[in-house]
């Protein structure tokens, strides 16, 4: 898929097209070409890891199949304009920065964005850090205080009783 259909579809998908979705459809283009895929991940065997929460992560979401529910799309908040791919299949990773450069305009960036190759509007880094684990799904129960179901991880015990990090913070729960 060419980058002008990924922008297409991933307009549906955000609700209007921007420079930040621009920039996730270029990421997402040029981690395919590097990745040495055609289509996007079924399950979790393409993860993102991405280091911002702009626009341009939905254009990795629409276009790559990676997701925050099905646990192949994870944030790791450092406000860069960078986004880390592994491919669990292969094991083949890499980390994608912006590169710094200036425009006149902005209709000199769009077609900057939307025609020049990958390797010209990102660096290719290794990834810093693992490849994060697997989804994992846990089983749920009911906060003894409030009675809403809560993932089991996320249960906190006090006076003998599990709660949920919501009653738990409260000042003074009344946990009998």
């Amino acid at each position: 898929m060419d980058k002008k259909s990924m922008l297409e579809k991933a307009s549906l998908f955000h609700g209007h097209t921007c420079g930040g979705l621009l920039l996730g459809v270029s990421a997402a283009h040029y981690a395919m070409e590097l990745l040495g895929t055609e289509r996007s991940s079924q399950d979790e065997e393409i993860v993102c890891v991405a280091e911002n929460d702009s626009c341009s992560v939905d254009a990795i979401q629409s276009i790559l199949g990676c997701s925050a529910g099905k646990g192949n799309l994870i944030f790791r908040m450092r406000g860069k304009q960078a986004f880390s791919f592994f491919n669990r299949q292969t094991g083949k990773s890499f980390r994608l920065n912006l590169k710094d450069r200036n425009f006149s305009t902005l209709e000199e960036k769009r077609d900057f964005m939307l025609n020049a190759p990958g390797d010209e509007i990102f660096e290719v880094k290794e990834v810093p850090f693992d490849l994060p684990p697997k989804a994992n799904i846990y089983r749920s129960q009911k906060c003894s205080l409030c009675g809403e179901l809560t993932a089991e991880p996320w249960l906190r015990v006090k006076n003998g009783k599990e709660i949920c990090i919501d009653c738990f913070q409260m000042d003074d729960p009344v946990v009998s």
